[in-house]
């Protein structure tokens, strides 16, 4: 029997961590530090007394006083939370500030202050100031509405009483008057009031269950552990005979990191980490009572420190209303300085020919003139947009949380829109970041094998039936390997047992893998059965055997690895670790630690080959002594405020050296339902997917092939370098095969380890491996680090300047899913950080096809049509001031009556945009699911740029052309009654107001392709609401003393046959060019959406438009015969005009409808 493999501290030299160190690096060495001098590093453990030298980190640091009254040195805050944004006093302050952070309320406050000017307003003083105030109004209602939901939750919060122990009782006090020093006695399903240090207990050995639901999202319960020399305090007696003091940190926003120091009087100093902590939000579970002192209360409690409100992201549709609404302001100013300069020149050359209309030429009119059509003009940018377009992202939102289509029952977990801001840019993404384990795999781990030295094991039913179990009790070669291997698995984690009372034994654990191992060393007669804080009881295929535990050096997904440091029953010490192959290998012992390595390694690359999860395990044997100095070095590690994680992880490179490899596991992570399906069509959408991995190369890859990522004739490209310089030579030799293709997709996929990735990422290779990386269709990056994820996102997003979207379910995901356009979480078994951290949440990665294929094109195309039809009206109407302008002097007379300009966007054109906003859609559902090349236009932003925006621009400008000159053609003899009568501009102006609501309707309907009674109401609605407004303001006066000049204006304008005839003949002359163009567009220049809308209307078999349409030019060549020929043979077909404006033609009788889209 091989000897046991020993341990000195004496043989070792400190080297740089290479594995999970705060500096970031990975299973690796990257890169050397700037502190690193001669091939050696700054040790923080060399740094212990260097920071308690500093006055100003002292100062940081937090002194607790325990049972004594704090001193007034330091003031701590009050324990009373307001998440309320406002106050009575500071209410209007606030709220205007952040209304008019916008520039365009800036701009409408501006032209209100304007009109407030004598004789500077054509429009009167308050048609900008009333409708400004009604939408601030409606924005502040909104606000005072939810702050008041604010209040009223803080005020439940702050008044809620906990027990505190005051001299020798507990009195009930209001948690908004708990302070820090108070120790307080919180009961079972009971929350925290502020952030305690664990004290007691009503468990043995002090420990305590929580629920950190309200903290992170997860709902497992977690276990906290007062210290051994605060656990025995259970009586008020032992509590009032506490006295000492509490160092911590000073407060912060890190959950899962705290670091302080109890001094208790007469004993050495003892270290408090997380398992001390309770968090003000936890709620104590299956514990009778806790008994803690408050160290952070109120707003610097870590709940409050994580309320921030997070960075604001913008859509790319934003960003470009914005700049177009700025050259907007550009096309304003210079109409208004035209007409000014028109003005001056009129007025020059008419002051002498026509004095009796006391014209005079005063050069200083020029400024009033230019603010007079300043004003004027001021509604080409229109007013009611922002508030249309909040009303509409939040029903979008609505509409996303109600999708029954991404609901998962099994969870009971909806889609949530955790945002409403990104809604449109779903409908833009080019690049989906994607983890795999519990995002693209079920994060359900399944142990299914194990290997030792050249044998591999699976598992069966029974115990007794397992091959390994025999060969265990038969005595074989490498029994004592079998036996480490299985003790191992049982005793090197953190799980908790628990009996149930039919009397089995259900685990709890941090992460799905743990609870596998378990699992997995239970089907070979290996036991765990229970845990103290001092030992774990295990049944070794029935004895029953403790194991003292030492230390424990925790997995974090820097480190990669974990150990236990135990007291075995012969009272040897071991260490038992656990972790990546490239951290254990890395840490065996040379001489006598690598048997049956090569062969492990060739297990491992079988396992990874099936798509299984491995681990490599080892065990280093121990000295008394040995252990006992390296204990002290690490306790002095760990008391440390200052460098505290960095200082253990040396520690803990110090005795994980030395190892001797004892074996590997396998796990099965079963990929999501609906995966491959999935990845499939975001492929056939024309959006990249990347994976981001922590697993091995072979799994990512082999996973890859199993959810369709990689396809069995795609170029394999693999990245494994150790040096920067073979890096770029990797690099530019793959770029050169390529040659002309570079930065052109081509089959071909790129994977690269984290290791090679550091290299690539530095400034020197960043762009050569982004030209390589965006050259290939698909990229997956194995052994990555949460922080490298972020910046492969980050840097592929600044490269590609595309929309770019993360997807993940762990806290390691939480960076990447903040750095992209659109971060999307899912709530998956490693609990809900990724989620509360996202924009958009789902329960399974599947659901995101639907997300972005339907919501996100559907979000797209809306959000589009609503910001381009509302310029658009806006331009119609108000560019006829500009029209008139000419008739009237340039003067800047109006037109309409002043309330008629401003209820426009208010009432008579609101509707229309919000129909369309909320159920205008390209295609239904199920045929933007079929058809994934359907996304294809709202990725490439087809539907809202700068050629289309300016084309909707001066579409608008040529309809206020018309829409001013037939009506003024048709009434130049002033004559617009049979009894020779005329009634003035103001019934022009009422004529022209009624035709272009109709058209602007007419012109909503247009473009609209999805009708539904709704749309129909808004549309026909809106027109309605015109006609019955006019016939009511026309009957104010003199009974209400208002609006006295549209006084029996109804009866005139309506008595009118011209305006009648007009009403018909001015809006369909007007809109006839549209029409016409629309219909050109749907036959010969039709699209993939107009075919497979069209299927739907006619509700034809879809398979003949799977194709994509060819260029027309050459489709018109090739089918002469029926787009060319004269049209006489043609039958014009028009879809129903209620349920869509979609138009086609085909020959009647001489081939088929399908045969004819078929050439399409």
């Amino acid at each position: 029997m091989q000897r046991e493999q020993s341990f000195e501290l004496g043989q070792v030299t400190p080297v740089s961590p290479t594995n999970g160190s705060t500096r970031n690096r990975d299973d690796h060495r990257g890169p050397p530090p700037a502190d690193e001098e001669d091939g050696k590093l700054s040790s923080a453990l060399d740094r212990d007394t260097e920071t308690s030298a500093d006055p100003r980190v002292s100062a940081e640091q937090r002194v607790i006083f325990i049972n004594r009254t704090q001193p007034p040195v330091t003031k701590f805050v009050n324990n009373r939370v307001s998440t309320a944004k406002y106050s009575i006093v500071r209410f209007i302050p606030l709220f205007l500030f952040e209304q008019f952070r916008r520039w365009a309320n800036v701009f409408f406050l501006m032209i209100a202050m304007l009109q407030q000017i004598p004789d500077v307003s054509p429009t009167g003083r308050y048609t900008t100031l009333v409708p400004l105030i009604f939408i601030l109004s409606v924005s502040a209602i909104k606000e005072i509405i939810e702050d008041v939901k604010r209040h009223r939750a803080d005020d439940e919060t702050n008044h809620r009483e906990v027990e505190v122990l005051r001299g020798d009782n507990w009195i009930h006090v209001r948690w908004k008057n708990v302070v820090v020093g108070d120790i307080v006695k919180v009961w079972n399903n009971d929350f925290f009031p502020a952030d305690l240090v664990l004290l007691s207990s009503s468990e043995p050995q002090g420990m305590s269950f929580i629920e950190t639901a309200n903290l992170d999202g997860e709902t497992n319960l977690k276990i906290r552990q007062a210290l051994s020399s605060t656990s025995t305090l259970t009586s008020i007696q032992d509590l009032v005979q506490l006295f000492g003091t509490i160092e911590c940190e000073p407060p912060n926003k890190h959950l899962y990191e705290f670091n302080g120091v109890i001094r208790q009087s007469g004993r050495s100093p003892e270290p408090l980490g997380p398992d001390q902590i309770l968090l003000r939000g936890a709620i104590l579970r299956n514990t009778a009572w806790v008994f803690g002192i408050v160290i952070y209360t109120g707003h610097e409690t870590k709940l409050m420190k994580n309320s921030a409100i997070p960075p604001l992201k913008r859509s790319t549709v934003d960003k470009m209303t914005n700049v177009q609404i700025l050259l907007l302001f550009g096309v304003l100013f210079v109409m208004c300085l035209i007409c000014s300069i028109f003005n001056v020149l009129w007025t020059k050359s008419h002051a002498d020919s026509d004095w009796y209309i006391g014209l005079e030429d005063h050069s200083y009119n020029f400024f009033y003139n230019l603010l007079t059509f300043l004003i004027l003009f001021n509604n080409l940018i229109p007013i009611s947009l922002q508030v249309t377009l909040e009303v509409v992202r939040f029903v979008q939102a609505i509409f996303i949380n109600m999708d029954a289509e991404m609901y998962h029952a099994e969870t009971n977990t909806p889609a949530m829109a955790r945002t409403s801001n990104l809604n449109e840019e779903l409908g833009q993404v080019k690049y989906v970041f994607s983890d795999k384990t519990g995002t693209l795999t079920r994060n359900i781990m399944e142990f299914k094998k194990l290997a030792i030295g050249r044998d591999v094991f699976g598992t069966t039913e029974n115990v007794e039936d397992s091959v390994l179990v025999k060969s265990l009790r038969d005595g074989h070669k490498n029994a004592h390997l079998m036996r480490e291997m299985l003790v191992l698995l049982s005793v090197c984690h953190t799980v908790i047992p628990e009996k149930t009372p039919e009397g089995e034994v259900i685990y709890h654990a941090a992460s799905p893998d743990e609870r596998a191992l378990v699992y997995g060393a239970a089907k070979y007669g290996y036991v765990f059965e229970s845990r103290t804080p001092d030992h774990v009881e295990i049944d070794a295929l029935g004895t029953r055997e403790r194991y003292e535990i030492l230390t424990v050096l925790e997995f974090t997904s820097a480190r990669k690895r974990m150990s236990v440091i135990v007291r075995d029953p012969k009272g040897k010490i071991k260490l038992f670790c656990k972790g990546a192959d490239s951290v254990i290998y890395e840490r065996l012992d040379n001489n006598s630690g690598r048997e049956h390595c090569d062969m492990i390694l060739q297990h491992l690359e079988h396992f990874a080959s099936e798509g299984l999860r491995t681990l490599c395990l080892a065990v280093a044997e121990l000295k008394e002594a040995d252990f006992e100095h390296w204990k002290e070095m690490y306790h002095k590690a760990s008391i440390s405020l200052q460098h505290r994680e960095e200082k253990i992880e040396e520690a803990a490179n110090l005795i994980e050296r030395k190892l001797k490899l004892v074996g590997a596991t396998a796990i099965e992570d079963k990929l999501q339902e609906g995966v491959p399906d999935t990845i499939a069509a975001l492929l056939q959408a024309d959006i990249n997917v990347w994976v981001l991995t922590g697993d091995k190369q072979e799994t990512a890859i082999n996973i890859g092939y199993s959810c369709r990522l990689l396809s069995q004739g795609m170029q394999l490209l693999i990245l494994n370098e150790d040096g920067l310089d073979k890096s770029r030579e990797a690099i530019l030799r793959h770029c050169e095969d390529i040659g002309v293709n570079l930065e052109k997709q081509n089959e071909l996929a790129l994977i690269i380890d984290g290791k090679t990735l550091t290299y690539c990422l530095t400034c020197e290779l960043r762009n050569d491996f982004l030209r390589l990386c965006v050259s290939c269709k698909v990229v997956i990056c194995c052994r990555v680090s949460p922080m490298q994820k972020a910046e492969v996102v980050e840097y592929v997003t600044k490269y590609t300047k595309t929309v770019t979207l993360a997807i993940g379910d762990g806290a390691n995901d939480v960076a990447m899913i903040q750095k992209a356009h659109v971060g999307v979480g899912i709530s998956g078994v490693e609990g809900l950080q990724a989620a509360c951290a996202s924009d958009y949440s789902i329960a399974q990665f599947r659901f995101l096809l639907r997300l972005l294929l339907v919501h996100g094109a559907w979000n797209y195309s809306r959000m589009c049509k609503i910001i381009l039809y509302s310029f658009y009206k806006n331009i119609c109407l108000y560019v006829i001031e500009l029209w008139f302008a000419i008739y009237s002097g340039w003067s800047g007379q109006i037109l309409f009556e002043r309330w008629t300009i401003g209820l426009y966007n208010v009432i008579f054109t609101a509707l229309p945009p919000l129909a369309m906003g909320l159920f205008d859609k390209p295609c239904s559902s199920d045929k933007m699911m079929q058809f994934p090349k359907l996304y294809k236009p709202s990725q490439s932003g087809e539907l809202f740029n700068i050629k289309v925006f300016w084309v909707w621009i001066i579409n608008g400008m040529v309809h206020s052309a018309l829409l001013f000159w037939l009506p003024l053609l048709a009434y130049q003899h002033d004559i617009l009654w049979l009894n020779g009568h005329d009634g003035g501009y103001l019934v022009l102006g009422n004529c022209v107001y009624t035709y272009v609501v109709i058209t602007v309707c007419l012109k909503a309907g247009l473009v609209t392709n999805s009708w539904t009674w709704l749309t129909h109401c808004a549309i026909w609605g809106s027109i309605v609401l015109w006609f019955l407004f006019i016939i009511v303001y026309s009957m104010f006066w003199p009974t209400i003393p208002f609006g006295s000049v549209m006084s029996g204006m109804y009866i005139m304008v309506f008595s009118s046959t011209l305006f009648w005839l007009g009403l018909f003949v001015v809006p369909i002359v007007t809109a006839l060019p549209d029409f016409t163009i629309k219909i050109i567009h749907g036959t010969i220049f039709k699209s993939l959406t107009d075919l497979i809308r069209e299927s739907e209307i006619k509700k034809s078999d879809p398979e003949v438009y799977r194709g994509e349409p060819k260029n027309s030019a050459n489709r018109c060549k090739r089918r002469q015969k029926w787009v060319c020929q004269p049209i006489q043979s043609w039958r014009p077909f028009f879809g129903m005009l209620a349920v869509s404006f979609t138009f086609t033609i085909f020959k009647s009788g001489k081939q088929s409808m399908a045969n004819i889209t078929t050439t399409y």
